[in-house]
């Protein structure tokens, strides 16, 4: 691949990981402040189903461009795993994803500067129950992801409806509890902005590891192909 083109490409990546990431982050934690200013009108069901549908409409947007990763632990799993082809490197994933997260968590901020936590994952459990709850809640997402998508990417009809599904589901059953986030950065944009720290290192690292457990145990079901040694990835 020529250089122009590759950086091209780096661009491309950066900005659908940016703009995924911010549409997941911004509606997701929107639903939340919204659904606390209108007195509940939202519920929690209504909650889940805005952030299942927006990684689902995510998916079909930029699932050919980038993957439509959208999320960190996906990424480093993708990367572990040795999905990653050849030219695509893991911190264009993470730089966008990041940038597109903070920069949501900063609009919400300052559309809603009376609110005090802007959709903060706040466990309501003891911290050993709540890593336990993220790394299975990730894990599971990992796995479906690795079982529908295609390469290092998440794209068509099958991964919009299955990947977008299990984040509807499994905020359903975790939300209360943990905020049910398997995404670094949707925790940690939040925290920043309104400085709440609270359990934020549960949600920076028992994604990451959930994720990369799953890539382990995918070669049950799909065989060695399914995620092939990080150097052939490389």
């Amino acid at each position: 691949m020529s250089e122009p083109r590759q950086t091209m490409n780096t661009y491309r990546v950066i900005m659908a990981e940016c703009l995924g990431t911010f549409a997941l982050v911004f509606c997701g934690t929107a639903a939340i402040v919204s659904n606390d200013f209108s007195g509940g009108s939202i519920t929690h069901v209504g909650i889940s189903v805005v952030f299942g549908s927006i990684v689902m409409a995510m998916i079909y947007a930029f699932g050919e461009i980038s993957g439509a990763h959208l999320n960190p632990a996906v990424s480093i799993a993708f990367w572990f795993s040795g999905r990653m082809k050849s030219g695509e490197r893991l911190w264009v994933y993470v730089l966008g994803q990041l940038v597109g997260a903070l920069l949501a968590s900063a609009l919400l901020a300052f559309l809603f500067p009376e609110h005090g936590q802007l959709g903060s994952t706040i466990p309501s459990v003891d911290d050993f129950k709540a890593f336990l709850w993220e790394f299975t809640l990730s894990y599971l997402l990992m796995m479906v992801i690795l079982m529908v998508s295609t390469g290092s990417k998440e794209l068509g009809l099958l991964a919009g409806l299955a990947i977008g599904g299990t984040v509807m589901l499994e905020a359903l059953l975790a939300g209360p509890i943990t905020g049910a986030s398997m995404n670094p950065f949707r925790s940690l944009a939040p925290a920043v902005m309104s400085n709440h720290w609270q359990g934020l290192w549960i949600y920076l690292t028992a994604p990451v590891l959930g994720m990369l457990f799953a890539t382990g145990t995918c070669t049950l079901f799909r065989g060695k192909d399914c995620c092939p040694s990080p150097s052939q990835g490389k």
